[in-house]
């Protein structure tokens, strides 16, 4: 996907921005029957207030910051763990640098990232002392200056109507999940939606796209289970258009990115939406599971290859200590990342930013 045009309006802005309980009845008949006996110069008993327990606080509901922090806590502690162990006691030397190169390694982040990382912390400093801190604190940029070119928001196009989005991956990467967050996000924006439920193969999938449809009030174009996805989404395009919808998200089903059969459908519902729209689909989002790690190099080369990927979306980073994968496909094919999700609500799939992720995985 080249540059977003200025004139499109980011889906994200900038980027995605008691009292006691009373007594029982017979209690309280048998107080008023007894009368105390007091002395006549006694003073009147004082009247003493019930013990209130206090009211619960409200949960402070975290910042979205907070929240990525938290998601990327497991690849963060292997990281900084790591640093801390290496430069707690040793100068920088060779062979210090060479344990580092593995740490950064075999937390996903890539040849190219760890020999920028390396070179930085090396150049001016051999057999001198340096924290962990420092250390932590230089991985943060060299990982920002990756990211930063690539921390693109996803841009719905006023000239395109409606401007299709399709959804593409793997199966389990949470594809129709992404697609009811977006449609939430998008209509609270102002944009009527229309979504698409082009996994055919999956009773399961249609259902929960359904259910984000009610959630966020906007219909569902869907088919019988095992109806054709190429079908389907000519169908949907129609509607959209018909209705005047400002986007169209189109689920598909999950597929390897081996199997040749399901590679050719994907490219044949790309074929028939351009019957209708030459310009169709505008976006094709690959939405990509972080605990898979290295394996989602593979699928980010061969989604670009057959169905011309223009950006990426990347889940699960709070299930996983792989979340420096995301570091070594941005070095490696330069993709827009247009968004990142660090758990199931809605709002926790937020815009990407280059400086939030470099901070929170260096524990910074």
């Amino acid at each position: 996907m080249s540059e977003p045009k200025e004139k499109g309006k980011g889906i994200f802005g900038r980027f995605f921005k008691g009292a006691s309980e009373p007594a029982p009845e017979q209690d309280a008949k048998r107080s008023e029957d007894v009368v105390p006996s007091v002395a006549p110069d006694a003073a009147p008993p004082v009247a003493v207030a019930p013990d209130i327990a206090p009211a619960a606080e409200a949960p402070v509901k975290q910042s979205w910051f907070q929240r990525l922090k938290s998601g990327l806590g497991k690849t963060s502690s292997k990281l900084t763990s790591g640093i801390t162990d290496l430069f707690s006691k040793r100068k920088l030397d060779a062979n210090t640098l060479d344990d580092l190169e593995d740490l950064l390694i075999q937390s996903d982040l890539g040849l190219e990232t760890t020999s920028r990382i390396t070179d930085a912390i090396g150049k001016g400093r051999f057999e001198k002392g340096i924290s962990a801190d420092e250390v932590r604190s230089v991985l943060a940029t060299e990982v920002e200056r990756v990211l930063t070119p690539v921390a693109k928001p996803l841009v719905i196009e006023p000239s395109h109507k409606p401007h299709v989005i399709m959804m593409v991956g793997v199966n389990g990467t949470g594809k129709t999940t992404t697609i009811g967050k977006l449609a939430n996000k998008f209509k609270s924006e102002g944009k009527s939606v229309v979504l698409a439920a082009g996994d055919t193969f999956r009773a399961a999938a249609i259902d929960q796209l359904k259910v984000w449809g009610e959630r966020a009030g906007v219909p569902v174009v869907a088919r019988e289970v095992g109806g054709d996805s190429s079908g389907l989404a000519f169908d949907a395009l129609k509607q959209a258009q018909a209705t005047g919808a400002d986007v169209l998200l189109l689920d598909t089903a999950g597929r390897l990115q081996n199997k040749q059969v399901l590679m050719e459908e994907l490219e044949k519902v790309t074929r028939v939406l351009k019957k209708l729209d030459p310009s169709a689909p505008h976006d094709v989002v690959l939405v990509l599971d972080a605990t898979t790690g290295q394996n989602a190099l593979n699928q980010v080369e061969v989604f670009r290859d057959r169905a011309g990927v223009t950006g990426l979306i990347m889940t699960k980073l709070d299930g996983t200590a792989r979340g420096g994968i995301l570091v070594a496909i941005a070095a490696k094919f330069g993709l827009p990342v247009h968004a990142i999700g660090v758990g199931e609500g809605a709002d926790d799939l937020q815009a990407f930013s280059a400086a939030d992720f470099a901070r929170a995985i260096a524990g910074i």
